[in-house]
């Protein structure tokens, strides 16, 4: 296809061919991202047949048509695994969880995670991401980088912090051996209520929280084994966990949502907003954590529970 010969040709395909050809590569969405990298006319058929097509295929009918202006972005929830780093394993957890609702202590420096850069595509200029916009990078370029570029020795870059959130430390970051950002899910592409259930608390059932079916993607860290889970609210300014985190102006993290542009997510621990029973481990760390964003996409982590509960 080097030639302008070799140009023409495909460029006189129909799109009924072209994707048929698309959907042959549809067992790894990385093939769509990379595709829609190469030209308008493949991102606007992946976005207006290919996707649409595979969501209807393995998304609830019911969060379908709530989510239909967002379909880039719950086709990316049911495909990929937030990381480690979207998931809150970076987190300090020597205090058991307490600096989320008070604040760090003194001895805690003040830099900020790690900031996500997304890659250039093959068919225009570099992109970086930008706090004044709302839309930071096109979905389909953050699916190509987060699938494919992963690198989990890559060096942090220093971030501002914005007012009104808590930061999340830097220098204080555990061990891990997994990929920190988000990449391609082992396991099961499909969301379940059933799943959402389990993990909020009794006066919360009535919302609809729809998550990837288990154990999710496991990471297996040096000290124990993690699950980490995806998910989302339907309708989530409407659900009761909202109401539980605006009404109550539970305090913002500066951990950026691995689904859409929000800047800043909700513990649902501190929040209170998760079934009562899951407790700590004896090093403080959390057995179950969830974090979501405005948007109500959900990132988190199941552990196993501590022998002796």
């Amino acid at each position: 296809m080097g030639s302008e010969e070799d140009k023409n040709v495909f460029a006189e395909l129909t799109e009924d061919i072209v994707l048929n050809i698309f959907y042959n590569l549809e067992d790894d969405p990385r093939h769509w991202a990379r595709l829609a990298c190469v030209c308008t006319k493949f991102s606007s058929l992946i976005r207006d047949f290919c996707w649409k097509i595979k969501c209807s295929e393995t998304i609830p009918s019911d969060l379908l048509s709530a989510a239909e202006p967002h379909l880039s972005s719950l086709h990316k929830l049911t495909v990929c695994c937030p990381g480690l780093r979207h998931a809150g394993l970076l987190f300090d957890t020597s205090d058991f969880g307490l600096e989320r609702d008070l604040g760090p202590d003194s001895q805690h420096h003040t830099s900020g995670l790690e900031k996500t850069v997304s890659s250039s595509s093959s068919s225009g200029p570099e992109k970086t991401v930008s706090s004044s916009s709302s839309s930071c990078w096109s979905l389909f370029d953050d699916l190509y980088y987060d699938t494919l570029c992963v690198d989990p020795s890559e060096s942090g870059v220093a971030e501002s912090v914005s007012v009104g959130a808590v930061t999340v430390e830097a220098c204080k970051k555990r061990k891990v051996s997994g990929g920190c950002r988000s990449h391609l899910a082992s396991g099961s592409w499909s969301l379940s209520r059933e799943q959402g259930s389990k993990l909020l608390a009794r006066q919360f059932r009535d919302d609809c929280l729809y998550v990837c079916d288990w154990p999710g993607c496991v990471h297996n860290e040096e000290k124990r084994k993690y699950s980490l889970f995806r998910g989302v609210f339907k309708n989530f300014k409407r659900t009761r966990v909202w109401r539980t985190i605006h009404d109550g102006k539970k305090r913002k993290l500066d951990l950026p949502c691995a689904f859409c542009s929000c800047k800043f997510t909700w513990d649902l621990h501190s929040a209170f907003c998760l079934r009562r029973g899951f407790g700590f481990h004896d090093d403080g760390e959390p057995v179950v954590r969830a974090y979501v964003c405005e948007n109500g996409h959900v990132s988190g982590a199941w552990t196993d529970l501590p022998i002796y509960t």
